[in-house]
């Protein structure tokens, strides 16, 4: 009897109680999708309250340019705008107030571009008024339904551009035929037009192949050829380091990354501000 005793005794110390900081985790989780859905609607209110609380603070200037964020990041890039603009972090669309004494530069281009944009800004801080297209700019196709917004009502010293990613199930006629409209439309607006082109894509089984890419850069340099447009060659740049940049099966890189492509395309601006 005593050693069952014992056992008894062993097997309810065993027994594990959850804290109660636990317990009241789990009792605020959402049990259905119901719930779940006013939970995420609770959530988005209380983001826009705060973000609308932050924009009321900005000049007239930054509260239109917001607008046009609104109006052109869509459902998944406009809510981390706002997490970080209360959180009160930069982005690559933050507002840029122009020093009229620099020069202008607009960079155009996908989640690749996004990435390296705080970087460009900052190296060339004091040398050039960097700003990004209000979203992330897709394929050609968007492109030319975009351009127009993109380019706004200033005239641009440099307009530094790339698609590439999003187009790489482009036919290529179509996508030479479409930097051409681009080209044409960009030179409307800007001194010089720069070509980015497209970084290494990996071999991906039903997503990426590294083929397509340099299809299209070989398509693009092309064009740029017959347009006079100077090529910013980050294919080759970062060629020789993708193991040690880029995410493994992905398009995208580390923030090492990102912020060498950032240097890289800083550098290319610089040199054609001097000309």
């Amino acid at each position: 009897m005593p050693s069952l005793i014992k056992a008894l005794i062993l097997s309810l110390c065993l027994i594990t109680i959850p804290a109660p900081s636990i317990l009241a985790k789990d009792a605020a989780e959402p049990t259905n999708a119901a719930e779940a859905a006013a939970k995420k609607a609770r959530e988005d209110a209380e983001l826009e309250k705060k973000y609308q609380t932050w924009v009321a603070t900005l000049s007239p200037a930054g509260m239109a340019w917001e607008k046009v964020l609104q109006s052109e990041l869509g459902s998944f890039y406009l809510p981390i705008h706002k997490r970080e603009k209360v959180a009160g972090k930069s982005n690559a669309w933050d507002f840029v107030e122009d020093d009229p004494a620099l020069p202008r530069v607009l960079l155009i281009g996908d989640s690749v571009s996004r990435a390296y944009t705080l970087t460009v800004r900052k190296e060339l801080a004091g040398k050039a008024n960097v700003h990004r297209a209000p979203a992330n700019c897709g394929p050609t196709a968007t492109g030319l339904k975009k351009i127009d917004i993109w380019l706004g009502e200033g005239k641009w010293d440099i307009i530094h551009f790339n698609f590439g990613i999003h187009d790489r199930k482009t036919p290529i006629e179509d996508y030479s035929a479409r930097l051409e409209k681009l080209i044409e439309r960009m030179k409307q607006s800007a001194k010089t037009v720069i070509w980015a082109n497209s970084t290494p894509l990996p071999d991906v089984e039903g997503k990426y192949t590294a083929a397509s890419m340099l299809d299209r850069n070989a398509a693009a340099a092309k064009v740029m050829a017959a347009n006079g447009v100077a090529i910013d060659d980050l294919f080759g740049a970062m060629d020789p380091r993708i193991a040690e940049f880029q995410r493994p099966d992905d398009c995208h890189f580390h923030e090492p990354g990102n912020r060498f492509l950032g240097e890289t395309v800083a550098r290319f601006i610089e040199s054609q501000l001097s000309r």
